[in-house]
């Protein structure tokens, strides 16, 4: 482990900031995607004779990553695995837990932080994902199988939103096939700028699926 450990420092000298050049239209919000984690990273480790490999685990419910650091004298260093569910099972649910698990895996192994990501974002009141409170009142009539039906789907589509997908957030709504009172109970458990975002959303694919509705009709 000697030479891949001094390689190692050397290398992370070489680093640099994993810049936000990605953008989340519906959001208005920048972030470093995986292509910009990789950038900052893999020519110093090249340059100090270490190959970057990021290796996929077989996993029934989502994608485990594992990122390893391979050194030309063969010597290796691997930094864990690394799990992330997939909230959709399927080919773009799978690709989507792909990307975020090689992403933060890679940051993790290498040390790294976005651009700014400094302590203005620790200066902020925290708030603690997956404990989310309702407009109190709301789906005083549902029944107990209603709620249950109501939450899980809050919990899909905000796995959608914390990924910064809102397509697939709406997505998630539809198929959760709400009737009208539960559909007001699931909007009370997002903000303002949550709400407009999927509201956008849905009028798009909306139009999409009109204008394809029109191009089949004879």
């Amino acid at each position: 482990m000697k030479q891949i450990a001094a390689a190692l420092v050397k290398a992370q000298k070489g680093f640099s900031p994993a810049l936000k050049t990605a953008t989340n239209p519906h959001f208005k919000s920048k972030y470093a995607d995986l292509a910009s984690c990789v950038e900052a990273v893999v020519d110093s480790l090249n340059a100090n004779g270490i190959y970057l490999l990021q290796q996929s685990h077989e996993c029934a419910d989502g994608v485990t990553i594992e990122t390893t650091f391979i050194h030309e004298s063969g010597e290796t260093l691997s930094a864990g695995k690394l799990h992330v569910p997939a909230t959709k099972h399927d080919a773009q649910g799978y690709g989507s837990a792909l990307t975020y698990a090689r992403r933060y895996s890679l940051m993790a192994a290498c040390g790294m932080a976005p651009e700014d990501d400094d302590g203005n974002a620790a200066a902020k009141k925290p708030q603690a994902k997956g404990v989310i409170k309702p407009t109190s009142g709301a789906g005083d009539g549902l029944t107990q199988e209603q709620h249950e039906k109501v939450k899980t789907a809050v919990s899909k589509v905000t796995d959608w939103l914390n990924a910064d997908s809102v397509e697939d957030a709406v997505l998630e709504k539809w198929n959760a096939n709400l009737d009208a009172d539960e559909s007001v109970y699931f909007w009370t458990f997002f903000d303002s700028k949550q709400r407009s975002a999927m509201t956008k959303e849905f009028e798009r694919q909306k139009q999409k699926q009109l204008k394809r509705d029109e191009a089949t009709q004879p």
